[in-house]
């Protein structure tokens, strides 16, 4: 037998999430295996928004907590994944899992890595980054020299946003919650950048953009919405990401009714699920794989150390902890 440590939802979330929801325990993972199953140990993890929201739904108290994992095999009778070898899975968050060519836990292929760190697999060539390449280009359908607004910007999606639409040839504005991150911003060569805490929102964005927006990624949702539509130009595209900013409210948010800023400049607004995309994620993460070694993607992890620290860096998620992608490394 192998101890392994499993996080387990310990009670549901009631408003913002808290280390208190989650219990860590212990397991005992059979090293005997069957014909085709193979045994992993977990390398690096990640915490993401979605795991606040729609995977919580199907999980009760006292089920492991969702989300992807890389892992080693450490023992194997599966000639497609030999002892040593590297998998993408979702397994959730535990240290060991006995995985076979059933398709739960699923499987993700990993990409081709080359010099690059493993970790990367679940940041920007990994579920972030597909989200970046496929939700901004796919929705958005970026022209050159049009102007871009991404809010959450320093963060594992919204950064990638910014940097590709800086290669698709156009003016990016973005906004983060603090001055340090507002630094990293420009220093990945978005055009403007603000702290929207420090400013009049409706008043920043006039100011980045007097013409307004032609696209607009959103991470945050809520009031910032609200206001952004405002600002958009007519014809212009929204590409819904995320509405981390109402993840942990108990009411629903309170904003302007939207629909006649949509009629009146006539905006295509879509939501998106990245795993509409998976048959193409190859196709994202060779694209991402070559911007970063031309050196037109730079990326930023923020690195917890333990399985322990899981929870802390799932809360850090909400409040802004995080520059970059959030990583969990054994």
């Amino acid at each position: 037998m192998v101890k392994g440590k499993v996080w387990t939802l310990k009670t549901k979330f009631d408003g913002k999430v808290e280390k208190s929801n989650f219990a860590l325990v212990e397991e005992e993972v059979s090293d005997t295996l069957k014909d085709g199953e193979y045994l992993t140990e977990a390398l690096h993890w990640t915490v993401d928004p979605y795991m606040r929201t729609s995977e919580l739904g199907r999980v009760e108290p006292g089920q492991c907590m969702p989300g992807e994992q890389i892992a080693k095999v450490i023992a194997s009778k599966n000639s497609n994944h030999p002892v040593g070898s590297i998998v993408r899975v979702y397994a959730g968050w535990r240290t060991h899992t006995i995985l076979s060519n059933e398709p739960s836990p699923r499987v993700i292929k990993m990409p081709e890595m080359g010099d690059l760190p493993l970790s990367l697999a679940l940041g920007t060539m990994g579920m972030p980054g597909m989200t970046a390449y496929f939700g901004f280009l796919e929705i958005c359908q970026p022209k050159e020299g049009e102007t871009v607004l991404v809010n959450g910007a320093a963060g594992a999606v919204g950064s990638l946003v910014g940097q590709i639409a800086k290669i698709k040839g156009c003016k990016v504005v973005g906004c983060a919650g603090t001055d340090a991150k507002c630094k990293w911003l420009k220093e990945l060569g978005f055009d403007e950048v603000f702290n929207y805490k420090k400013v009049d929102l409706s008043e920043a964005l006039k100011a980045a953009a007097p013409d307004g927006f032609d696209c607009f990624f959103d991470n945050i949702g809520a009031d910032f919405t609200a206001t952004a539509l405002k600002h958009m130009k007519t014809f212009g595209r929204v590409s819904i990401c995320g509405q981390i900013s109402a993840y942990n409210n108990k009411e629903p948010p309170k904003g302007d009714y939207p629909f006649m800023f949509i009629l009146g400049k006539q905006l295509k607004i879509e939501g998106f699920i990245v795993m509409r995309w998976l048959q193409r994620w190859a196709e994202g993460e060779k694209a991402m794989a070559q911007w970063i070694k031309e050196g037109k993607i730079k990326y930023k992890e923020t690195i917890y150390k333990g399985i322990e620290k899981m929870p802390e860096a799932f809360t850090g998620l909400f409040d802004g902890a995080n520059t970059g992608k959030a990583i969990i490394s054994a």
